[in-house]
């Protein structure tokens, strides 16, 4: 019970305070979705009735492989949290699959590293 509710804490403080800091205003991205650019990585989320997807690509645009990369979503929507651990899909999208569709204005960070080591953090409102 305690680790559980620690672990909302944490999930609470990185939602709410840590990856403002980390990325600039999200712009549209090629794929329609809200892309961000987080450390030198663009990181393009689009919100389907039954997934997310993250787009991953370097500064010039060039796709990343996401094979190796160990990323989770957090998604804070009405009150609830969730978390969803990313699958890596060639070229460069990591997915999950949801329950629900995410609606707009949800909140959702996507955190973890990369198969180089590189730890990232960006956060998306879904539009």
């Amino acid at each position: 019970m305690i680790i559980r509710t620690i672990t909302r804490a944490a999930l609470a403080l990185t939602l709410g305070f840590a990856a403002p800091a980390l990325a600039h205003e999200a712009e549209k991205g090629p794929n329609g979705g809200a892309l961000i650019d987080v450390e030198g990585h663009h990181i393009e989320l689009v919100a389907a009735p039954d997934a997310l997807t993250f787009y991953l690509t370097d500064d010039k645009e060039a796709p990343l492989d996401p094979n190796g990369a160990q990323m989770t979503a957090i998604v804070q929507e009405a009150g609830k949290t969730s978390q969803l651990k990313l699958v890596p899909v060639k070229p460069n999208k990591l997915t999950a699959a949801t329950s629900a569709p995410v609606g707009s204005g949800a909140k959702v960070v996507i955190t973890g590293s990369l198969p180089d080591g590189h730890k990232l953090q960006g956060r998306f409102v879904v539009p």
